[in-house]
């Protein structure tokens, strides 16, 4: 004879078909990399108009020598697809940190966080002035913090709250 907890029947809904078992996350992995696609156009877009900005504004010589206009050279289109690339990567560690992880959000905010700080102390370990260490370290800190705080939102959104029983 079987235990009666373990046998659901769709006509008796008083057995649920987990029953102790925790619930399974869901995850709209279409909703995830839509972000997360949306996340590197601005994070690349974010880079292209601050260095326009910081050079053509500020005067601050930052990925390029002086001369080079205010676009710079293609270390600046170099950089917008490394921020675009860092934005994607960032999106497939949310996806696994969602499907593996308790509480997920917090540990991908604390692994964005860190990394944004390595991006901002790095400028200031290599030879240059000390106004573009500055704007360097400023513009890897925008765009960490841009990523961290959108991809937070969309990790939330992506993640379906049918995870209780039903409600």
């Amino acid at each position: 004879m079987t235990d009666p907890r373990y046998n659901y029947d769709p006509a008796n809904p008083q057995y649920p078909p987990n029953q102790g078992q925790p619930p399974r996350p869901k995850i709209n992995v279409g909703k995830l990399w839509a972000g997360g696609i949306g996340t590197a156009v601005v994070a690349a877009l974010l880079v292209v108009v601050a260095i326009m900005l910081i050079r053509g504004v500020l005067g601050i010589a930052i990925l390029a020598p002086e001369g080079a206009g205010t676009y710079g050279s293609v270390s600046t289109t170099s950089y917008a697809v490394a921020a675009a690339g860092a934005a994607l990567l960032a999106t497939a560690l949310l996806m696994v940190l969602l499907l593996a992880m308790p509480s997920p959000m917090t540990f991908f905010t604390w692994i964005c966080l860190l990394c944004t700080a390595v991006a901002v102390i790095l400028p200031f370990t290599l030879i240059a002035d000390l106004d573009a260490k500055i704007a360097t370290a400023s513009l890897n800190l925008v765009i960490g913090l841009a990523i961290t705080t959108m991809l937070n939102s969309v990790g939330t959104a992506a993640q379906n709250e049918a995870r209780q029983g039903g409600y």
